[in-house]
């Protein structure tokens, strides 16, 4: 699924149970927060939903396996010579790792088969390269949406912060009404500030801390890939085939 229908199709879904929440199960204190609850509501589900999907795309990068355990099996193939095992372990082990270093196995194969062997830095650059762009196409996938859970703790922060705001109107409202304060009014302005800003909170502080996790994550994680590619294509290089 493209990445933009997903978002469309989070977003419309968050506001529909956004709206099912308050109107039926949320009690009627936190009702008085406003309509704006309702946007909290959506933006709290919707960083849910990516979390989950997020969670779920970096499992299948990660592969079947153990990658610490796919990765021991390949670089002993490699270092056999025996690069058809490296690429069955490739096709069983999937995900993101195992497309990188399984497109840097196949260049070294074609260059073998094909007798176009070069020297050891023309051998290293053309496997490099062929690493480079299969590595191109996975991480992009990796970073999906994490530019949607910064967007959903900054804007879950200024709609508490609209909340407030709103709700400190109508109790100085309620306060500056000629007579008496109209209490009621007032207790309804402060909660609904209130609310909204516990809202707002919970939103951005989910928000921020999914980022921040997600992203130490996938750095950790392409940074295995580089290592693990580095230390394959040193072993591929360093065999020097020879032209048959």
């Amino acid at each position: 699924m493209k990445t933009s229908t997903f978002n469309a199709i989070v977003i419309v879904l968050a506001f529909v149970f956004g709206w099912v929440i308050f109107e039926y199960m949320l009690p009627s204190f936190i009702k008085e927060g406003g309509p704006l609850v309702i946007s909290l509501i959506a933006l709290v589900i919707m960083l849910i939903a990516v979390i989950v999907e997020r969670w779920l795309t970096l499992k299948k990068a990660n592969g079947k396996s153990s990658l610490t355990v796919f990765l021991k099996n390949v670089q002993q193939a490699v270092n056999s010579g025996d690069i058809d095992a490296a690429l069955a372990a490739c096709d069983k082990q999937r995900g993101s790792c195992a497309n990188v270093l399984r497109a840097g196995l196949e260049k070294y194969k074609s260059v073998v088969e094909e007798g176009d062997v070069k020297g050891q830095k023309e051998l290293m650059e053309s496997i490099q390269h062929s690493i480079e762009e299969a590595t191109m196409l996975e991480v992009p996938m990796l970073e999906r949406n994490l530019s949607m859970m910064s967007t959903i703790a900054s804007i879950g922060t200024m709609v508490g912060l609209l909340g407030t705001v709103i709700g400190m109107i109508r109790s100085f409202q309620a306060m500056g009404r000629a007579g008496a304060p109209d209490a009621v009014q007032l207790a309804i302005g402060i909660s609904e500030a209130l609310i909204n800003t516990a809202g707002g909170l919970v939103a951005g502080i989910g928000g921020i801390v999914a980022y921040n996790f997600f992203v130490t994550k996938i750095d950790n994680f392409t940074y295995m890939i580089d290592e693990a590619s580095y230390s394959i294509i040193q072993s591929l290089a360093s065999r020097r085939p020879h032209k048959k």
